[in-house]
């Protein structure tokens, strides 16, 4: 299982929505102020913040929140003007780190994203310097107890995703992003429970990790995703399945 995958199932397992879920209705509250200042307020015509209601609804922020911070991008409401930055680096053990960031103040970002690398036994990069190495791709995970394979696999490509395997205890379904909505709709549609549905980018190569290079790898990437600044962390590691094992038992 790669990164992506991994990190997106341990955060849903350690309840990291739930645990700080006022720092993550502020990220979400970022990224649909700067939808709707790119592509206007009105999510039927604006694909991005369509996206962003959607994460936002699916993590409870109330609707009167969506909305100020929909009012704060079309400019009918006073905000700061966030600037989109993609942060890359490299964690312990040499794997490669993205970081989505919106910030009002690059320089402090920067200063503190760079010391948060170092401490945790890795160095933040150039521009390029990884970003080559990753796919944008829409990731939706899926309970595998919730629907058979195969009704899954059939409703998922005929919306347009270019594959559906099992990882775990969940069916990973992966599309275009210019198919991802579509692709999300027809499973909400189908009434199928979604643990996570986001465009990510994902690693076209891994690195494996032993359990001690897994834990600082983890222990950087949940520092990292603690930051107000950080919108999304992604990283090309890959932790085998007995590895995961000694972790869990251990945690």
């Amino acid at each position: 299982m790669a990164g992506h995958s991994h990190w997106a199932n341990i955060a849903f397992k350690k309840g990291l929505v739930d645990k700080k879920r006022g720092k993550l209705f502020g990220k979400l509250a970022r990224y649909i102020i700067v939808a709707a200042r790119r592509g206007g307020g009105d999510p039927a015509a604006n694909l991005a913040l369509r996206y962003a209601i959607d994460r936002a609804k699916k993590a409870s922020m109330p609707n009167d929140t969506i909305e100020r911070a929909v009012k704060k991008g079309t400019g009918e409401l006073e905000t700061e003007t966030y600037d989109e930055v993609l942060y890359e680096g490299y964690g312990p053990n040499g794997v490669a780190v993205l970081c989505e960031i919106l910030t009002e103040n690059r320089n402090r970002t920067a200063g503190e994203i760079r010391k948060i690398f170092e401490v945790n036994g890795g160095n933040l990069g150039s521009t390029g310097c990884v970003a080559w190495m990753f796919e944008r791709k829409g990731i939706i995970q899926i309970p595998a107890k919730s629907v058979a394979e195969e009704k899954l696999f059939e409703i998922a490509l005929e919306a347009g995703a270019s594959d559906v395997q099992q990882l775990g205890e969940s069916f990973e379904v992966s599309c275009t992003p210019d198919a991802f909505q579509e692709v999300m709709g027809a499973i909400d549609a189908a009434k199928i429970p979604m643990d996570s549905a986001e465009v990510m980018r994902v690693a076209s190569n891994t690195v494996d990790l032993d359990a001690d290079a897994a834990r600082s790898v983890l222990k950087l990437m949940e520092i990292l995703e603690d930051h107000d600044d950080v919108q999304s962390v992604t990283a090309n590691f890959n932790i085998p399945d007995s590895v995961m094992a000694e972790l869990e038992a251990s945690a």
